[in-house]
């Protein structure tokens, strides 16, 4: 029997227009699909519904892969694909697999021969790095932030030298509750003409992504505070 495939199916960024963000294919795709591994069961049937699934949400089957779910049970997932039946991976925003506990199932399948598809949509990493300015030929994504005050104060002074010494565009990410306490951090211990672009709301109504010096930033603040946001530092 052949085996099915595994899409990877991109999630809007927040609350927008699913036809603004998303290409038509994706509707063509989970047209297809009875089964899906999704990052959290509620938004996944509020994201299908939205997208433009013409079967009755209550016939699908979801499986979870959230920070609660137990990765013992991801092979049984691949097991559908291995039958024969193609799935979808969901994430609740952007990207499958990327910062998103989609990469184990990614991983998996690969362990276990199934084919991946990727379909286009939109990355708040990628897209922030576009609209940044800064070097996109070598870049490093960090992801989240170290939570203690101390150790993140000294890992932003070292990425902080690092883009200052070589270029390379270093992007990083916090818990939106943190982000105002990062802007802080970054204004206070880094050098006043090193170049940050915060990049928030990325593809919303409300969307701002902007380049300038710490000095800048310090004197007009922006009210970061639970928007989803990326960081970047350059030269």
């Amino acid at each position: 029997m052949n085996k099915g495939k595994i899409y990877l199916i991109p999630n809007s960024l927040g609350n927008s227009d699913l036809t603004l963000v998303l290409p038509p294919e994706i509707k063509r795709v989970i047209n297809q699909l009875s089964h899906f591994i999704v990052e959290n069961e509620k938004q996944a049937r509020r994201f299908l519904k939205a997208a433009g699934i013409e079967k009755p949400i209550s016939e699908l089957k979801l499986y979870p892969m959230g920070k609660h779910s137990d990765p013992s049970l991801f092979p049984s997932y691949i097991k559908v694909a291995k039958d024969g039946e193609s799935m979808g991976v969901i994430s609740d925003a952007g990207c499958p697999g990327v910062a998103d506990p989609g990469a184990e199932i990614v991983a998996l399948a690969h362990r276990e021969g199934v084919r991946v598809a990727p379909l286009t949509g939109p990355s708040s990493i990628l897209l922030a790095l576009m609209g940044s300015g800064f070097s996109g030929q070598s870049f490093v994504f960090h992801g989240y932030l170290p939570i203690d005050r101390k150790d993140r104060s000294r890992f932003l002074k070292t990425i902080e030298g690092e883009a200052r010494k070589s270029g390379q565009t270093q992007i990083f990410m916090d818990t939106p509750f943190r982000n105002d306490q990062v802007l802080e951090d970054l204004i206070k211990g880094c050098h006043p003409d090193t170049r940050l672009c915060i990049a928030v709301d990325i593809t919303l109504p409300s969307e701002m992504i902007r380049t300038l010096p710490l000095s800048d930033w310090k004197k007009h603040p922006p009210k970061l505070h639970k928007r989803p946001c990326m960081f970047l530092v350059g030269r």
